[in-house]
C-alpha cells in the first residue's frame, strides 16, 4: 500500500500496541502457569474464541489487501463497505476486544481478562479516533457514513 502512496497515521501509539499485545500474551502466560492452574480450557470459551477466530478471517479476507495492523491510508480508496463492515464499521476491534475478555477466561485468568481489556480500551480510545479522522480526510468515508446513514460522533 505504502507504494502505491499510502501514508501511516498514529504511528505514536503503535509500540504500546505491540507492548499491550506482547504483554497480554505474556500476563496470560504467567497467570495460567502459576495462579490460575486451570489448564484445561472451558468449552464454552473455545467455542466462543473460536466463532471469533472466524469472525476475524472474514474480516482479513474482507479487507484484502487494505487489512494491516497499523492505520494506513491510501488517498482517494473507497472504503471497504463489505463483509462485517457492511455491519459495523471495526469490526476487528471487536474481534481484539472481545479474544482479550474470552482467551483468558477460557483458563480462568482474570485478572489478565479485567486489566487488559481495560488497556485495549484505553489504547482504541486514541486509536479509533484516529482512524475515523485519517479516513474522513483521505478517502470515501465520510460520503460512505452519509449513504448509509450512520450517525458520526
Amino acid at each position: 500500500m505504502l507504494a502505491k502512496g499510502a501514508y501511516e497515521v498514529g504511528a505514536s501509539h503503535y509500540p504500546f500496541m505491540i507492548v499491550l499485545h506482547t504483554g497480554f500474551f505474556v500476563s496470560l502466560l504467567i497467570e495460567v502457569l502459576f495462579f490460575s492452574g486451570q489448564f484445561t480450557p472451558h468449552y464454552i470459551w473455545l467455542i466462543l474464541f473460536l466463532l471469533l477466530q472466524m469472525l476475524r478471517v472474514w474480516c482479513l479476507v474482507s479487507l484484502g489487501s487494505f487489512w494491516n495492523t497499523k492505520i494506513i491510508i491510501l488517498p482517494g480508496a473507497n472504503v471497504v463497505a463489505k463483509g462485517p463492515y457492511s455491519f459495523i464499521r471495526h469490526p476487528n476491534y471487536l474481534v481484539v476486544c472481545l479474544e482479550i475478555a474470552v482467551l483468558p477466561l477460557m483458563f480462568q485468568a482474570y485478572f489478565t481478562a479485567i486489566c487488559f481489556t481495560i488497556l485495549n480500551f484505553i489504547i482504541l480510545s486514541i486509536r479509533i479516533p484516529l482512524e475515523e479522522k485519517a479516513l474522513k480526510e483521505g478517502t470515501n468515508y465520510t460520503a460512505y457514513l452519509e449513504r448509509n446513514n450512520v450517525k458520526q460522533p
